[in-house]
């Protein structure tokens, strides 16, 4: 900043101290930059497993039934109530499931089965922020045990380090990246081998986080306690639970190495220093710096209380990230082959956040690398200045082509890879390839000739706001209501949306190029975006839904056709590409619908309230950009909040004005169609909001 911009002026020589999450390093550096803030961070809110309820918990009991009865000639009978009760749990829109009355085959049936436990298996697995931090209370020993168990699902291959499950696996002589596989397709025995080392890796953990837990539940003098656990061969906790389980052959080396780490892990999870860093910065000492970022990624980011920093915006993508960033795309593209009668994608519409490539070391950035067929080249400094293309015979398809909106943040603090994906994918559509082997190249010779431009210019794809402006404000309208209809959201995206990067012009920051950006758009097969972190998803937040152009893709491609859309989820060891629909469903059924996760929320008072208000209000928000959300969503959710009368006088006696929002979303989303239910519940929210008004207002009928 210069000494005559606003903040500058207003912050003067105040020492500005602000608390910011320690998993978001992006905005924290913003912080930094515009007012000199001396960031302080908290942990994230603490994380639990989500639980099975109603049908879901039913369903679980039946496949257990199923397993140990299928051989006694009562097989198909339970797989007809695991049918029925799926369906019933709108299970039949993630997995295909046989018709009411069909006969299967024995194997079919284990399919199905398999299909059905493995979904009910990724909504129980699956990592919750239950409540809100509370600034310098650290996690409970159950929380610390959650957090642990998903670091030691992650292969550390520079330190060393194996993954427990990973570990687990070999004992019984099998690859566990052959597990995940086999778990995805509905194999049953895989799904529940799958389920038997989750339950092993928790239960480890649990026995060795327990050894450092008091009668509080609080983990305690974990240096000392550790130092008299670790190093005991046969008496360490982890190994003498594991030698109660199938996995009893576990190699103790590398047990001892992980659990190692674990420990240290576990001190820097408990440790509490979040208050003794703002008492250090309000008596002006030195705050500690440390990275931000995911914590179960990389733990270096705990202990919470540091002043956080981001990274080298020229060090990434790394080459460990490139190895994962390839996973992914191989896995969308086999995805959308599937959706697309055979045929690759010609043009994927993705978004690049800042935060999430902090987070992940640039895995975004490098997936469009892959995309188009390029991989970086760093030079003795580990800086990311080039590229070179991966010839077509390694590749092993067409290059992809790609347009990328690029959100406000990331412009900010990634200019330079900007500039670097501008350059790459010029490159790529002067390469003298076959058209049908570059899409690249395809597409900008199209472009080129029907906008009377060069080619350079036609294959610009690199798109963000103006400069100094950010996100498309779609959020902001969803939010206030103050939109009319899906054009006026789109029209929106376009004009904010719609400024493009040329690494032919440095320093001439970003310029409008609307018609580039439709023809690139109007290309597009399929949206995408990623999931980096379970403790953010699709509707914590309002960016996802800001930066999604499913609808306004279909809006402008000349058929007027539907793009796909998939979320890539690599929050754990087993990454997944999901459709957009079934990671809405999912969050519903791990979020919203989840007991576990709203009475944490309740817990957390009139705030917990305000979180989930502003997570319907975000589903509506998928609803208008996507139209991906199902109608069952609002109507459980209605179940849920609504007609539950405890709930409904909790959530309005906690905080009236939140509710009020909540009952409006839900009339919201009838009003736009988005939500079919029966005019007697339309009549109870109208009734319903009138109610709350007049305890707002102070009213009493």
């Amino acid at each position: 900043m210069s000494d005559v911009c606003y903040p500058d002026s207003l912050s003067g020589n105040i020492p500005n101290v602000y608390y910011y999450a320690a998993n978001n390093p992006s905005e924290a550096t913003i912080a930094k930059r515009r007012s000199y803030a001396n960031t302080i961070s908290y942990l994230t809110p603490p994380a639990e497993n989500a639980v099975l309820y109603k049908g879901l918990k039913q369903l679980s009991e039946l496949i257990s039934s199923y397993q140990s009865l299928k051989d006694t000639g009562r097989g198909p009978q339970i797989v007809s109530s695991i049918v029925s009760t799926a369906r019933q749990c709108n299970l039949d829109k993630d997995v295909e499931l046989p018709n009411e009355g069909e006969e299967i085959s024995a194997k079919e049936r284990d399919l199905v089965v398999g299909k059905v436990y493995s979904k009910i298996m990724e909504i129980e697995s699956r990592l919750l922020p239950c409540g809100l931090h509370v600034i310098g209370e650290p996690p409970s020993a159950m929380e610390a045990v959650a957090t642990l168990v998903n670091i030691a699902a992650l292969d550390r291959p520079e330190d060393g380090i194996a993954s427990l499950p990973a570990i687990l696996a070999e004992t019984v002589e099998r690859d566990i990246e052959d597990v995940y596989r086999g778990s995805n397709k509905g194999i049953l025995k895989d799904v529940e081998l799958l389920r038997q080392i989750t339950e092993a890796s928790r239960g480890a953990i649990s026995s060795f986080v327990e050894q450092t837990t008091n009668k509080m539940g609080l983990v305690v003098d974990v240096a000392d306690k550790l130092t008299s656990i670790l190093g005991f061969g046969i008496n360490e906790p982890s190994v003498q639970y594991l030698s109660t389980t199938k996995f009893y052959r576990a190699d103790r080396e590398k047990l001892r190495t992980l659990f190692e780490f674990l420990g240290e892990c576990l001190k820097l999870v408990v440790a509490d220093n979040e208050l003794g860093s703002l008492k250090q910065a309000l008596e002006g000492k030195y705050v500690e710096p440390g990275p931000g970022g995911d914590p179960i990624r990389n733990p270096k980011v705990l202990p919470t209380g540091k002043n956080i920093h981001a990274l080298d915006p020229q060090a990434i993508p790394t080459t460990a990230v490139m190895q994962s960033a390839k996973v992914v795309v191989d896995r969308l593209i086999e995805m959308q082959k599937v959706d697309n009668g055979g045929k690759f994608p010609e043009t994927v519409a993705l978004v690049l956040l800042g935060t999430d490539n902090i987070k992940t070391y640039g895995e975004s950035l490098a997936q469009v690398l892959w995309m188009i067929g390029v991989r970086p080249v760093a030079d003795a400094f580990g800086r990311v200045n080039r590229v070179e293309p991966v010839s077509l015979e390694e590749l092993g398809r067409p290059r992809i082509d790609v347009v990328v909106n690029c959100s406000g943040v990331f412009r900010d603090l990634f200019i330079n890879q900007m500039n670097l994906l501008d350059r790459e994918v010029k490159m790529v559509a002067e390469l003298d390839e076959p058209e049908e082997l570059n899409y690249v190249r395809k597409h900008a010779l199209e472009q080129a000739k029907t906008l009377g431009i060069d080619v350079r210019e036609a294959a610009t794809r690199v798109f963000s706001n103006a400069s100094g402006s950010y996100s498309s404000n779609i959020n902001l309208a969803v939010e206030n209501s103050s939109w009319n209809d899906d054009k006026q959201l789109q029209d929106m995206y376009l004009s904010r949306k719609s400024f493009a990067f040329d690494c032919d012009a440095p320093g001439a920051g970003m310029t409008e190029k609307r018609k580039v950006f439709e023809m690139a758009l109007s290309t597009a097969d399929a949206t995408f975006q990623n999931l980096d972190s379970s403790e953010i998803s699709l509707t914590d937040v309002s960016h996802y839904f800001d930066s999604d152009p499913t609808n306004l893709v279909q809006s402008l491609r000349k058929d007027g056709k539907k793009p796909s859309a998939y979320i890539a989820d690599t929050t754990t060891s087993n990454a997944q590409v999901r459709t957009l629909s079934e990671t809405v469903r999912l969050d519903a059924r791990t979020k919203l619908l989840n007991p576990k996760w709203c009475e944490g929320m309740m817990a957390s008072g009139y705030e917990g309230v305000r979180e989930i208000e502003k997570r319907l209000t975000n589903t509506v928000g998928w609803s208008a950009t996507s139209s991906q959300v199902d109608n069952w969503v609002y109507e459980e959710e209605n179940t849920t909040f609504i007609q539950d009368e405890e709930m409904l006088n909790r959530l309005m006696n906690t905080n009236p004005n939140s509710f009020r929002k909540l009952v409006h979303t839900f009339l919201e989303a009838n009003g736009r169609r988005y939500w079919e239910t029966s005019e007697q519940n339309i009549e109870g929210l109208r009734q319903l909001y009138s109610e709350v008004e007049d305890k707002i207002e102070g009213i009493d009928r």
